[in-house]
């Protein structure tokens, strides 16, 4: 079970360091962080804990003065939306620069909002701010808190301002259950990843029914993976938690020159490793290209469930043609896993995403799956004896018994001697056999080889 905590909202312009204080208050570097504004688009949650005060810390994109349609406006619509239930508002700005007038109309939009503000003084350090902090009073907002973000300094100051904001929200001490890794009740770890301008944030948005994620027509917009709590309704009435993933768009390594894009990349990446079911979303109007093969590979290298699905169905030309193609080209690209899902949908229509969940929930359960000893042994015989293990110069290899070390993605050893000579072929039997025997579908499976140790080995 989790524990619901009070929101605490970032707001700023950008540059002004709120992305840095987003990090600081988790604990950890969520928010890609540069020299350089505009680098948060989305929103990103994280739990926070200040001096023992626990809270749901939101990063926004920096507040522009641009035209609602413009991406500066989009992304300011979504940080006056993220005000919408939260329990506290940090207004940050940048102390050694000063006020500004966009500074000016920040503020007197948050005097407009019944959320209570806490205006913090960032880049304080020293005495270069004196003069910036000095200016804050003006916006009406009550005593800043000076801090520096980067280096720690006014924390204690900051969890004073929110104490009296916060403290009658804070969870309860009750015991928090360990979750069951294999429970099916478990919120599924469902990432999007692809190509920029595939549609993975609009994917999204249609899934939550509402515009949480930035979209648009320029491609990149989303640089950190932004994870959504979300509640999905099943066809047949279930309903099923999942945690979904955002990623920033893959390009091909030497057409990333960007350093932020770099690292939005390298985000995305690590999302993968924390995802449980990763969807690699084509887009229907370009097919399936070497760059989608390659990020193919990294999930199931990464040991994730893996599921590709061609998006913007609603505009393929000669979709039947297109759909055969791309399953011909996935099963000769991932030759060590043929049979990978394969869907059509359409993120702007919302076709076929109900089976696109569905087919995720699946594979997380074959992704999950732990053979039962007996079951294990009796395949592995009848392996044996359908397709017998080689004998090089005469010499047979002997195949004694396997065990399943782990699952998620299923692990298995085989013991035996003589295993150095067995042929990757052999191997490949094996791990085949595995998939479809035993009910593992179209997921990664590990096999590794063990041979007992032989004390005489060195004499």
């Amino acid at each position: 079970m989790s524990r619901k905590l009070p929101q605490v909202v970032i707001i700023g312009r950008p540059n002004v360091g709120k992305s840095t204080l987003f990090n600081r208050l988790v604990g950890k570097k969520l928010a890609l962080v540069d020299d350089q504004p505009g680098v948060t688009r989305d929103r990103r949650f994280g739990e926070a804990g200040l001096l023992g005060l626990e809270f749901q810390a939101v990063d926004t994109a920096g507040w522009e003065d641009e035209e609602p349609d413009s991406l500066p406006g989009r992304m300011r619509a979504q940080t006056e939306v993220s005000l919408k239930g939260a329990d506290a508002a940090l207004f940050v700005i940048d102390a050694r620069a000063g006020l500004t007038p966009l500074d000016e109309e920040i503020g007197r939009w948050l005097r407009e909002q019944e959320v209570p503000v806490v205006l913090v003084a960032n880049k304080a350090e020293g005495n270069a701010g004196q003069a910036g902090i000095l200016e804050s009073y003006s916006l009406g907002l009550g005593e800043p808190v000076a801090i520096s973000a980067e280096h720690g300094e006014g924390v204690a100051d900051l969890y004073e301002a929110l104490i009296p904001l916060i403290a009658d929200k804070q969870p309860s001490d009750e015991v928090i259950e360990e979750e069951d890794e294999a429970d099916p009740s478990r919120p599924l770890q469902f990432a999007i990843v692809g190509r920029p301008n595939a549609g993975k944030s609009t994917l999204i948005n249609r899934l939550l029914g509402e515009d949480r994620l930035l979209t648009g027509p320029e491609a990149g917009i989303t640089r950190d993976s932004i994870a959504v709590d979300w509640q999905w309704t099943a066809p047949d009435g279930t309903v099923r938690p999942i945690k979904l993933i955002d990623t920033a768009g893959m390009r091909k390594k030497a057409k990333v020159d960007d350093k932020l894009e770099r690292l939005a990349v390298a985000d995305a990446r690590r999302a993968v490793d924390f995802a449980e079911v990763v969807v690699l979303l084509l887009d229907a109007t370009r097919g399936l290209e070497v760059q989608d093969l390659k990020i193919a590979n990294l999930v199931l290298e990464e040991g994730r469930a893996l599921m590709v699905a061609i998006n913007k169905w609603d505009v393929a030309e000669d979709a039947s043609g297109l759909f055969n193609g791309i399953r011909a080209a996935l099963d000769e690209g991932l030759a060590q896993l043929k049979g990978v899902p394969l869907l059509a949908v359409s993120a702007m229509t919302g076709k076929g995403l109900d089976q696109m969940l569905n087919a995720a929930f699946e594979l997380r359960e074959q992704w999950s799956r732990r053979v039962p000893t007996a079951l294990l042994n009796r395949w592995f015989d009848k392996a044996m004896e359908t397709n017998p293990p080689p004998a090089p110069g005469g010499k047979r290899i002997k195949l004694r018994y396997i065990t399943q070390i782990k699952t998620r993605p299923p692990s298995f050893v085989v013991f035996g001697t003589r295993l150095d000579d067995l042929p990757a072929s052999y191997e490949r039997y094996l791990i085949n056999s595995i998939r479809k025997e035993l009910g593992f579908g179209a997921v990664p499976v590990r096999l590794s080889l063990r041979s007992p140790k032989n004390p005489f080995a060195n004499d």
